[in-house]
């Protein structure tokens, strides 16, 4: 790994962690819910890891609807100029804001809508800073064609956090149960992806982080087991009866700004 201000890696400067955190904190000093997604969600549940930093990296967040006017005003008052012509057209999912240092900030409403949709509220007030961790880690889990980064970001959580229904700082493998037995389509998925962690961990041994306090390879086959255990809906066996000869995911489009 490039350590922050080498040739051609970002700088302290570029670390967008700090500002991220400082628009998180007043927001929840106004009372409001605003956390963070993605991988800088990672590095505030495993702040013990080197992080994993890109220059020019922009901020997610997510609220919850029932919030969404208050956040955005909140927002606007701290210095974060809305795009008020998307805002309007789509701010009942999503909205977009560029943060006082000019960063690009994505708040998702409610839910996050990739290759399947993940419902944020059940967990939402869980963790001060971030969504739920569950949440963090099936954000990633539920991408089909896994990249490095989410690789790395998948490794670090279950490096970094037990897997079990327990703790604030825990995985809920109660949540995780639910979902994954409700739905066949995220089941798959979810499966596949971490099927693949062992042979992208023997390929690349450096996605495991010095000092991982967990093995990430056993708690991806504890949710793997978990996974397998958890009650199936009828619609979740229907589905299982026509298989991969359907697609089972979508295509996520990026949302023009």
């Amino acid at each position: 790994m490039t350590t922050p201000g080498a040739a051609g890696a970002p700088s302290p400067a570029d670390d967008p962690l700090p500002e991220a955190l400082g628009l998180a904190r007043g927001a929840a000093d106004a009372s409001l819910g605003l956390k963070l997604l993605g991988g800088l969600a990672v590095r505030v549940l495993c702040p013990q890891f080197p992080p994993r930093q890109r220059s020019g990296q922009d901020i997610d967040f997510a609220c919850v609807a029932k919030e969404r006017k208050k956040v955005a005003e909140h927002l606007a008052e701290v210095g974060c100029e809305p795009d008020r012509r998307f805002n309007n057209l789509n701010g009942d999912r999503q909205m977009y804001f560029n943060a006082p240092s000019g960063r690009p900030i994505d708040v998702m409403v409610d839910k996050l809508t990739m290759c399947h949709v993940l419902d944020f509220r059940p967990g939402f007030s869980r963790q001060p800073f971030t969504v739920d961790a569950v949440d963090v880690l099936l954000s990633k889990l539920q991408i089909v064609e896994l990249n490095e980064k989410d690789a790395h970001d998948i490794v670090h959580l279950l490096s970094g956090l037990p897997v079990g229904a327990g703790g604030q700082a825990a995985i809920d493998t109660d949540r995780f149960g639910k979902l994954l037995g409700a739905d066949w389509g995220w089941w798959r998925t979810v499966t596949g992806s971490l099927e693949k962690l062992p042979a992208l961990v023997a390929e690349r041994p450096g996605l495991v982080p010095d000092g991982a306090a967990y093995d990430p390879l056993a708690q991806a086959r504890e949710l793997l087991g978990v996974a397998e255990s958890a009650p199936k809906s009828i619609k979740w066996k229907l589905r299982a009866n026509v298989g991969d000869r359907v697609r089972w995911y979508e295509l996520p489009e990026e949302v023009a700004h």
